[in-house]
Formats: C-alpha cells, sequence, structure tokens
C-alpha cells in the first residue's frame, strides 16, 4: 500500500485507511518507532492489561475444589463404554 505525506502544520502525516486501523487495532494512542530507517507505528492496547487482578479477583469468587473432588465424579460413560 503506498501513501502520500501531506502537510499538517509544521508537520508531516499519513492517512490511514478505516480498514487498516480496524485490522491493527488502533484507538486512541499508537506507538510509534524507528528501526533500521524505518516507521513502526502499533497500538498501545496491552492485550492483557489487568488480567492480574481479573485473575485475583475471579479467583477469591469461586469456591476452591481439590482434584480429587473432581476425581470423585463419574459418569455413564465411564463405568459402561470405557474398558480399562
Amino acid at each position: 500500500m503506498k501513501a502520500k505525506l501531506i502537510q499538517i502544520g509544521n508537520s508531516k502525516g499519513i492517512r490511514i485507511p478505516k480498514s487498516v486501523l480496524e485490522q491493527c487495532d488502533f484507538e486512541e494512542d499508537v506507538k510509534i518507532e524507528v528501526r533500521r530507517k524505518k516507521l513502526i507505528v502499533y497500538s498501545d492496547k496491552k492485550a492483557r492489561k489487568n488480567w492480574d487482578a481479573e485473575f485475583k479477583n475471579k479467583t477469591a469468587s469461586v469456591k476452591d475444589r481439590s482434584l480429587a473432588e473432581f476425581n470423585r465424579v463419574s459418569t455413564d460413560w465411564e463405568s459402561k463404554e470405557w474398558e480399562w
């Protein structure tokens, strides 16, 4: 894809098509880096932002069960269909 640089005040910019913005999950803020004379633009969103806190909230609200408790559960399939 090609794009032309456009004048924006004392700076220059490019127009990014809506479809590209959506594919890259760009919203308000992006991060910009220059590597080996290449411009890298990527989303500022953190994919796992607040996961640690959310996980702690969920585990605190769920009754812990031991593996032994799950092993006691049996089904008809296990007793009739499965051969040891």
